[in-house]
């Protein structure tokens, strides 16, 4: 067993979906610790990287609970002698129930998971010098509401609080020589977006706001690579339509594209107050 070299984990990775095809890609490079709740579905994705001639190794993990995440880690580190990248992948995005009482898994796995993932996760980085963290979000994160029905809105919410963990921790991190990001794609060709794209034509997708295109997962896995690879990234949103090409959030950027008055009646609001410096506290 090769010490010090550093692995890479990529939790949710033993479906058939993204975190398979990113734990694959960065067994090119990297020792891989396959990550999750489907021991078969885990082992099956180090064959495939081990039959590449990668190396990894699989720990089943539940991202929501604590204890178990932070034994991952300790896990990882023991095992290669340190966590060079982490992708937070892992994701249940389906509601338990009608109405905000059903938001659980989503909240517990996308945004509770990455958060105690993180967290570990940042404490095996530091003891090596360093590391990458790519958290993935959504492009339903961004919509200040629907314009067209559909998504879950537990997730939804999830993936919005995954963006601002990212931008707020990048720069306490930066003084550990740990970088921070987040990826927020559109529709990938998964099972079930790909199963109710094929079922729609054209004109119904439009209709319904359905992209003309779907990602690949090889694609999500290539960009993911190369954010964590990247090190002139940190605290960065890199979102990616369907339809287009990765583009980066400006840094800073206010959240909002377009702004109007607000329709309040005649009497003008908005003019603030002005303070005296011996008004400041």
């Amino acid at each position: 067993m090769v010490k010090n070299v550093g692995a890479v984990l990529v939790t949710g990775s033993g479906g058939a979906g993204c975190g398979r095809a990113i734990a694959i890609r960065f067994a090119r490079e990297f020792p891989v610790v396959v990550c999750d709740i489907d021991e078969t579905g885990g082992r099956e994705t180090v064959r495939l990287i081990k039959d590449n001639g990668g190396r990894a190794v699989f720990r089943k993990t539940d991202v929501t609970d604590e204890a178990q995440t932070r034994a991952l880690m300790e896990f990882a580190e023991f095992e290669f002698g340190g966590l060079s990248v982490l992708v937070n992948n892992a994701s249940s995005p389906a509601p338990s129930g009608e109405g905000i009482g059903g938001w659980g898994p989503p909240l517990q796995t996308d945004l509770f998971g990455t958060l105690h993932a993180t967290r570990y996760a940042i404490e095996v980085m530091r003891r090596r010098g360093g590391g990458s963290i790519v958290n993935m979000a959504s492009i339903s994160a961004l919509w200040h509401g629907r314009k067209t029905s559909g998504g879950f809105s537990g997730y939804d919410v999830a993936k919005a609080a995954v963006i601002r963990l990212t931008t707020v921790l990048a720069r306490e991190l930066a003084t550990d020589g740990i970088r921070i990001n987040c990826l927020a794609p559109g529709w990938i060709a998964t099972d079930g977006p790909r199963q109710y794209w094929e079922s729609l034509n054209p004109d119904e997708r439009a209709q319904r706001g359905v992209p003309s295109r779907l990602l690949s997962i090889a694609d999500v896995a290539e960009i993911v690579h190369r954010i964590a690879a990247d090190e002139s990234l940190n605290g960065s949103v890199i979102v990616w339509w369907s339809e287009d090409s990765p583009q980066l959030i400006e840094w800073g950027d206010r959240g909002y594209r377009t702004i109007n008055a607000v329709p309040l009646g005649k009497e003008k609001i908005g003019d603030g107050v002005a303070c005296k410096p011996t008004d400041r506290s």
